[in-house]
């Protein structure tokens, strides 16, 4: 049997204004999502985490009542605080049917060039977990030492002074609380100049 091909259900959040870009991976399956937009699993605490940096509320994104998140709000807030949002892969096969980086066949990685001509004023892009920040530091020209969680590196692409900062992965499977998590995206957008 032929492995299905999947292409990244959703587009990109690539405000013109924006600082800082977050970049994951791929999203679960259809029947694991509760809402169409990046980090659609119920489970992960991105935007629990992003509720308690900013808000001081883990719920802050939650629809009331609800086991799901708001993507319009989400995407709001992004654009409002100068936060653009955009996985490193275009194309991948689920080698296991799963979510899972570890079986994750990357077909086709994102265009950096053609989504940082979009990002005129962006300084940091940052990783959410291990993978991810695996699949960026191909992308670059010169090889270099991916960071290592909660540190950054310098880096230059296309002529761009850029700093690639890699955060703690927001899956439940990471074993790290959700405070310390938390605190660890505190302190990158105090760094960043987005907090």
């Amino acid at each position: 049997m032929q492995p299905i091909i999947e292409i990244h259900p959703f587009p990109p959040v690539l405000s013109p204004q924006a600082k800082v870009m977050m970049m994951g991976t791929f999203p679960p399956t259809a029947e694991k999502r509760c809402m169409e937009f990046h980090y659609p699993n119920f489970q992960n605490d991105m935007w629990r985490i992003y509720g308690l940096v900013f808000f001081n509320d883990k719920t802050y994104f939650q629809v009331e009542n609800e086991k799901r998140f708001d993507p319009e709000r989400i995407k709001s807030f992004l654009i409002e605080r100068n936060i653009a949002a955009c996985p490193t892969v275009r194309k991948a096969i689920r080698e296991q049917g799963n979510a899972s980086d570890k079986f994750l066949k990357i077909i086709e990685p994102v265009n950096l060039s053609d989504v940082l001509k979009q990002l005129p004023n962006c300084q940091w892009i940052f990783t959410t977990g291990g993978k991810a920040t695996e699949i960026l530091c191909n992308l670059l020209p010169d090889k270099l030492k991916e960071p290592k969680t909660n540190e950054f590196i310098d880096f230059l692409f296309e002529g761009r002074e850029l700093k690639l900062y890699r955060l703690p992965s927001t899956s439940r499977a990471y074993p790290l609380s959700l405070e310390k998590k938390a605190e660890s995206y505190r302190n990158f957008f105090k760094l960043a100049g987005v907090l």
